[in-house]
């Protein structure tokens, strides 16, 4: 099997919506979507994580095998699969209750780690709780990303700013203290990404600052995991070799695609 492209490791979780027809799970969490949407696009993409023995587990396995992302390096622990609770207003969700179960603990093998420093790009978020493994990412040819989410002053985003070449954030839009706090985390040969919600991206390389709109939802349905379907889509065009207005363009389509369903990404007997 040839070596996957984008490598995602961290967190995943049970997306609980309360409120569908009595409580209904999504298979969800950032690097998990993000692997799912990357291999929608065409990249060979893979995910090392854990979940539980719990009913769930074998979800994840699914869903993973589902939409051909490489699984060899995903576990299924004794104890409970992480959950968070979610509930629907309009279009948007709300998150409730959170349990990080088998996530506690799970920490990557050096096995882990020389299977994801093999990859062209490799990517985790806020919830992984693997900054130990960064320094020795960062030794390997592999590109680093970090999805900060909206906190980029969080610890453990700010260990991340001392190894990743590509970093993530969201904020409310675009103004002259979003482009301050981008430049204070840039340095040369990095890319530094906002995702702004309906006002589009703004991206900060060492060209300048570049800047995308949205791409029009008939419907939007929920919101659920359109960052993670964003950064999926803008990895995917930077693996491909595209220019990085490209991959603006191709985050802002996927995610225009994740608003349009319950769910991260499209899943088997859900709407």
């Amino acid at each position: 099997m040839d070596r996957p492209q984008l490598v995602c490791f961290g967190s995943t979780c049970i997306d609980y919506y309360t409120d569908q027809d009595g409580g209904t799970p999504f298979v969800g969490g950032g690097p998990l979507n993000m692997a799912v949407h990357a291999a929608g696009l065409g990249i060979r993409s893979a995910l090392v994580s854990a979940a539980g023995t719990d009913r769930y587990g074998q979800m994840f396995r699914d869903a993973l095998n589902d939409h051909h992302v490489d699984d060899s390096h995903f576990y299924i622990r004794d104890g409970r699969s992480p959950l968070c609770e979610v509930r629907m207003q309009d279009s948007e969700r709300i998150l409730g209750d959170y349990e990080e179960g088998v996530l506690r603990d799970f920490r990557l093998s050096e096995e882990d780690i020389r299977f994801i420093c093999g990859a062209e790009i490799c990517v985790t978020d806020l919830w992984g709780n693997q900054g130990a493994a960064f320094r020795k990412i960062k030794r390997s040819a592999a590109s680093l990303a970090f999805d900060c989410a909206d906190r980029p002053d969080d610890p453990l985003a700010q260990e991340a700013l001392r190894y990743a070449d590509i970093l993530f954030f969201s904020a409310e839009g675009d103004s002259h203290d979003l482009r301050a706090k981008m430049c204070s985390m840039m340095k040369r040969g990095r890319i530094v990404t906002a995702t702004l919600s309906e006002n589009g991206s703004v991206a900060l390389d060492d060209d300048g600052f570049h800047l995308c709109g949205i791409v029009p939802c008939e419907k939007i349905v929920d919101t659920m995991g359109a960052g993670d379907s964003y950064i999926a889509g803008f990895l995917s065009g930077l693996i491909k070799g595209e220019p990085i207005q490209n991959c603006m363009e191709a985050g802002a389509r996927e995610a225009s695609r994740t608003l349009a369903h319950y769910g991260a990404f499209r899943q088997e007997g859900r709407i």
